[in-house]
């Protein structure tokens, strides 16, 4: 967020509505300071002030109208008066017209008298500034994504044809022709116009297939002929800094694209296959702050189970899920909760996905000796309050994380498992004793991913008698969450590419370790069903559950929680 309030008025405000201490304002201010970051934006992210809270000081402060582009009708006609790439680089979008023909602008910035000069000149009339958030001016850009995919379409197939008629040489050659070098570019542009999270080039037998991963869910894009999939190979390998001569053996890389008003860290994976080589993208979003656990999806009740475990100077906490359940950025969440001048924060990742300021982090590289194992080792020598390990998979870095976390640390990991309680049996299989478990243990969560109901098209409806039979037979009688007495769904709109579903939020499910689930871990006789009945005696929610609270609230759909349960 560009636009701030000048910090000591900003004191003033919030002490004076009785919104937060002095204390803990200069605390935030000086950790806003240190990091790099605006304190707006720590504020937020603390959930000291909410985002809503925040911009209608901002739109008091400066005299400024807000406007919520989410749930208002928007005129597409009037949005491409400004071209996409300057919508982005000025983030401005036009949402209508006054009676006296004037041009209604959402803006980040209304202050910005530079940018609003601009734009009268550029639209040859006056226009009036509203204040908007990033998220709102979003649903604006969306807009431009239908005529994206049919000028896409177009820059592909122009690019495909002057790739075909260039005999190319080398790979290196290959990798730097203006054809191919478009192809890809625009590939990329359109997929971060599209919102995907992933890109997927696949070879096969009579051609190359482009999907892109939006909201969780794949679906192709388009198919270009063979002959060109060497050099869009040759292309990703060269900004990604891999062998261009390789072809037999996987190649990770990583390397970052600037799209006017985005700025993208992709991270590249190269597999050979049947056919030849395969490329999987991941689009990794340069955030202007890290999120709140609040934004990630978690309820009061959970958000309190979390902030009491960080308390704790040492310990385990564990993130459970399957790839791409979120889990890493979950964890990242809480490292930002606990990035202190007083705490030394050390991880070990495969890769490190997110660059965060005064934590030191480490990328796993087997060929030089780094592993989770060796790594850890090495870690536990740098005088660490907190150690994050990416992902343990093996029994060496799962002793060695008990170990850490016995001896006066606090440690964060992951673990593919499909639920809270069965991160217990999965510790013992590589060799953990339960005795030592129960003495590290502090808190387990699973997690996955459900799309959001698009709040452009959102609706109520009255769900199938069978859905409903489904939804009985996931929730246990003694749960105490009830069926939603409400059901909502997206039914499909420009904004949301006609899905019903734009973004995605967390379901989760925490097990407290409490005394008397260390005891059900230390007996000789457990089960996983003895744990979890200690769990629920002890309030655990099951992620199943906390869907159907996200449902009851109109934030996901029972089709989209059944989806991410049954997977």
């Amino acid at each position: 967020m560009t636009l701030e309030i000048p910090v000591e008025k900003l004191k003033s405000i919030l002490i004076e509505d009785g919104v937060l201490k002095e204390a803990d304002f200069d605390s935030a201010k000086r950790d806003a300071k240190r990091m790099s970051q605006s304190l707006s934006d720590i504020l937020i992210s603390r959930n000291l002030i909410t985002e809503d809270y925040y911009e209608n000081l901002l739109s008091n402060f400066y005299g400024v109208p807000r406007i919520n582009l989410l749930g208002n009708p928007l005129d597409e006609s009037l949005i491409t008066l400004l071209p996409e790439n300057i919508a982005r680089e000025k983030r401005a979008i036009i949402f209508g017209k006054s009676d006296r023909g004037e041009y209604l602008v959402a803006m980040e910035d209304p202050s910005d008298l530079e940018t609003i000069e601009f734009l009268n000149q550029f639209l040859k009339g006056k226009i009036i500034p509203y204040l908007s958030t990033r998220e709102s001016l979003n649903v604006g850009f969306s807009y431009y994504v239908k005529r994206s995919s049919e000028s896409f379409r177009k820059m592909i197939d122009d690019s495909v044809r002057a790739s075909l008629r260039k005999k190319l040489g080398d790979s290196k050659e290959a990798a730097e022709e203006l054809p191919v070098v478009a192809l890809v570019d625009n590939l990329i542009a359109y997929a971060i116009s599209s919102r995907a999270s992933d890109i997927h080039i696949e070879i096969l037998e009579d051609s190359v297939l482009i999907r892109f991963r939006v909201d969780g869910v794949l679906k192709e894009i388009i198919r270009v002929p063979k002959e060109i999939h060497a050099a869009i190979l040759a292309r990703l390998k060269l900004l990604g800094s891999l062998k261009l001569d390789e072809h037999s053996r996987p190649q990770d890389g990583r390397f970052r694209y600037k799209l006017v008003g985005e700025l993208m860290d992709i991270r590249l994976a190269i597999m050979p296959t049947f056919y030849g080589e395969k490329a999987e993208m991941r689009l990794l979003a340069s955030t202007e702050r890290p999120l709140s656990l609040e934004e990630l999806g978690f309820f009061p009740d959970h958000v309190a189970i979390i902030k009491k475990t960080i308390k704790k100077t040492y310990g385990l906490i564990l993130m459970t899920g399957p790839t791409g359940s979120g889990k890493t950025t979950t964890m990242y969440s809480i490292l930002s909760m606990l990035n202190k001048p007083e705490v030394n924060i050390v991880t070990i990742e495969d890769p490190v996905e997110y660059d965060m300021k005064y934590i030191n982090q480490t990328q796993i590289n087997p060929t030089a000796g780094i592993t989770f194992a060796s790594g850890l080792r090495e870690i536990v020598r740098q005088d660490p309050n907190v150690i994050m390990v990416g992902e343990i998979r093996d029994e060496e870095t799962a002793d060695i994380c008990v170990q850490a976390a016995l001896t006066g640390h606090l440690v964060l990991s992951s673990l593919h498992t499909n639920d809270a309680s069965t991160a217990i049996p999965r510790f013992i299989d590589l060799k953990v004793a339960p005795f030592l478990l129960s003495a590290v243990i502090n808190l387990i969560q699973a997690q996955r991913l459900v799309r959001r109901i698009c709040l452009e098209c959102i609706s109520s409806y009255i769900p199938e008698e069978s859905l409903l039979s489904s939804l009985k037979n996931y929730l246990s009688p003694d749960s105490p969450v009830r069926l939603p007495s409400s059901f909502f769904k997206g039914k499909g709109c420009p904004a949301c590419g006609g899905t019903g579903y734009k973004g995605r939020i967390g379901i989760f499910e925490l097990l407290d370790v409490s005394d008397k689930e260390r005891e059900v871990i230390v007996s000789p006789h457990f089960t996983l069903d003895s744990l979890r009945a200690e769990a629920r005696k002890s309030g655990m929610i099951t992620m199943f559950e906390d869907g159907l609270r996200k449902v009851e609230k109109g934030i996901t759909t029972p089709e989209e929680v059944l989806r991410v349960i049954r997977e």
